[in-house]
């Protein structure tokens, strides 16, 4: 049991926001309905008798691991910490695509990129640099992703309007604009830190 446990745990944590349900870790673990159960059933006595900052949660059939609401105030302030955390090479690559290509999902974004991009997504919303616009149509009506006031007020624009021009072969004057616009943006960031 304690082995199905420590996988569960992984599963958990690797499956992050979204959780997974009962069904899920059956297909995973290969097992019954009734084992997946007693190991929740267990997890969760556990979890809840040792002084842990985490939880496991079951909310709407699906099981996630959080953070317990009494250490609230000490997260809120982590995030909000200026500072506390600067962007990284992955988060400014996200946070250019979404404000040359918004609105746009996950999906796109990591198209663009060529990599998964939930973390830096998840950065940039506790940033407030990026925040959602709307749900694409479609199956799943996936997030729609796009810049905030915040972003602007960052890097001095009046509109997204103002971000120079992507450059085009052989342009040179909007490469310098851009590399001019990317060198301030840079700049920024560190003042972040």
């Amino acid at each position: 049991m304690i082995q199905w446990k420590s996988i569960v745990e992984a599963l958990l944590f690797a499956a992050g926001d979204e959780g997974l349900s009962v069904k899920q870790l059956m297909n995973v673990l290969e097992v019954e309905e009734l084992i997946v159960k007693d190991i929740m059933e267990d997890l969760l006595q556990e979890y809840n008798k040792e002084e842990r900052g985490i939880e496991i949660a079951e909310v709407a059939g699906v099981y996630q691991l959080t953070t317990k609401k009494e250490h609230a105030p000490y997260l809120k302030k982590l995030v909000e910490t200026p500072g506390s955390q600067s962007l990284s090479q992955a988060a400014l690559e996200t946070l250019a695509i979404v404000a040359y290509k918004q609105p746009l999902t996950r999906v796109e974004i990591e198209e663009v990129r060529g990599v998964k991009t939930e973390r830096p997504l998840q950065t940039l919303v506790s940033k407030a640099l990026i925040k959602e616009v709307g749900r694409a149509e479609g199956t799943g009506r996936a997030i729609l992703y796009g810049t905030t006031g915040d972003f602007l007020e960052y890097f001095g624009l009046n509109s997204i309007q103002d971000l120079p021009p992507l450059p085009e072969d052989g342009d040179e004057n909007v490469q310098e604009e851009a590399d001019l616009f990317f060198e301030k943006f840079s700049q920024t960031m560190e003042e972040l830190k």
